[in-house]
């Protein structure tokens, strides 16, 4: 029992740790932005690796994302007489909430592991060290960048997930399933809302990308240098970005429909 409860406030005092040390390393990313900007052409890089290398993954989930909501959503609505309402059913669901959260989740999996993992060589190898050897700040030349492309790769994936979701609704539920065209865009075009949904989703994948991105750079910078530390903060990365991302989305919604 003693045991149990040392290795519980143990936990307790690495997570508090953490955060402490995360805030304190998004301080340092934030004062580095100006001379990052400076240099576009590293973010440009960043965004390359970051977002389009994640393309393949992301089109593909949302459409068959799209597939499953349109085919449970007219099983469902089917018994209310209500099938022209799945496009509606579709977008809200995809614009809200699974196009940025799944996004974050997959970002966090394939570019957040990269991030993290590219970084922990660079200190295993001793280039970070080597670096403030020669007077580069690590943190400005190599954390930012990366820092700055995950923040706008995000809202750019966020996005393109929903519309291959929106694509595979409207192939299953109006070219399989042989709902009203007509009828399924013109009640998606009267119920969702640019303000109230689409930029609530825009909010959301912004504010998921800097999670994400903070997370996988700062455990990349702080991995211990050996193989075993790169391979822990990589795992730490995807899970700590996406026990974040559950709890964010779940305070941006409570905060967006006005209930706090």
């Amino acid at each position: 029992m003693k045991r149990l409860f040392r290795d519980v406030l143990y936990a307790i005092q690495d997570f508090l740790e953490t955060f402490g040390a995360s805030q304190i390393f998004f301080v340092r990313l934030l004062a580095g932005i100006p001379s990052a900007l400076a240099r576009p052409g590293l973010i440009i890089k960043q965004v390359h690796a970051s977002g389009v290398l994640s393309l393949a993954i992301i089109g593909i989930s949302g459409f068959f994302v799209g597939l499953v909501l349109a085919l449970q959503g007219y099983n469902s609505l089917a018994k209310f007489g209500a099938t022209e309402s799945i496009g509606v059913v579709a977008a809200l669901a995809l614009v809200r909430e699974l196009g940025p959260v799944v996004t974050a989740l997959l970002f966090a999996g394939r570019a957040g592991t990269a991030l993290a993992s590219e970084i922990g060589l660079m200190r295993a190898t001793d280039q970070l060290s080597g670096m403030e050897m020669m007077a580069i700040d690590p943190v400005r030349r190599v954390a930012v960048p990366r820092f700055l492309g995950g923040i706008i790769a995000m809202p750019l994936l966020a996005a393109i997930f929903s519309a291959f979701g929106i694509f595979g609704a409207w192939l299953e539920g109006v070219v399989i399933l042989g709902v009203d065209e007509g009828a399924f865009w013109s009640a998606m075009h009267t119920n969702v809302d640019v303000y109230d949904d689409v930029l609530a989703g825009v909010l959301k994948s912004f504010v998921f990308g800097i999670a994400a991105s903070l997370l996988a750079v700062f455990e990349g910078y702080n991995s211990i240098p050996t193989a075993e530390g790169v391979s822990r903060a990589t795992t730490r990365t995807v899970v700590l970005t996406a026990l974040s991302v559950l709890v964010l989305n779940f305070m941006l919604t409570a905060i967006l429909i006005g209930k706090v």
